[in-house]
């Protein structure tokens, strides 16, 4: 049985097959290539993958995925297809699932969004729902950073407390709108906010995400 990361893993890889290593993404910086170099570099060497967000390992996970970088395009893209080796923790179905659904979803829209006229895709109502418990269990983490109270709302009332302060700004969208936007990609999330109008401001420009 086919899980959502698989799903999202497969679509991530014909997206950034299609768009060709130097389209560009959402990730500040970050061509078609470089993204995939991060996705491959995450699964196979995670040994040096903690240097993204641990300030210490940053040069020696930088050259690494220089490495991976310097690789052929379409090689990336296999590896991506084919997902980690055998004994990696990844390989375990259920940490897949885990670790690797909401990754795999953000950096799909990052490739999809980064393209002229894109629109957004409809999310069934189970993966909507699984998007939405992630968003629920990580709210807190995403949003620390906010200069504001932030509140993330489901249009059917659910809610998430992103961060605990005055003003609040309240962002509405569906669930896959509220992770992109807690993910730090507030002008790409198709969302409404709610609060002062300075608040509001201050919240779409802060860096929020991991």
């Amino acid at each position: 049985m086919s899980t959502h990361a698989k799903r999202e893993r497969l679509l991530l890889a014909d997206l950034l097959e299609a768009a060709g290593p130097e389209a560009p993404t959402l990730c500040h910086g970050w061509t078609a290539r470089d993204l995939a170099a991060h996705v491959v570099l995450r699964e196979r060497r995670p040994d040096v993958a903690a240097g993204t967000v641990i300030g210490p390992l940053k040069n020696r996970s930088e050259r690494v995925q220089a490495e991976f970088t310097s690789k052929p395009y379409e090689e990336l893209i296999q590896l991506i297809r084919t997902g980690p080796p055998r004994m990696s923790p990844f390989g375990l179905k259920q940490l897949d699932e885990v670790a690797n659904t909401v990754e795999f979803y953000v950096h799909t829209e990052d490739v999809r969004r980064a393209q002229p006229d894109w629109s957004a895709r409809e999310l069934d109502p189970v993966f909507a729902d699984v998007l939405w418990s992630r968003t629920e269990k990580a709210a807190r983490m995403l949003g620390r950073k906010a200069p504001v109270g932030l509140v993330l709302r489901r249009p059917d009332g659910q809610t998430a407390v992103a961060h605990k302060g005055t003003p609040v700004v309240t962002v509405t969208g569906e669930p896959g709108e509220l992770l992109l936007f807690a993910f730090g990609r507030q002008d790409a999330a198709r969302v409404e906010l709610e609060g002062e109008q300075e608040a509001i401001a201050r919240v779409t420009t802060a860096k929020l995400g991991m």
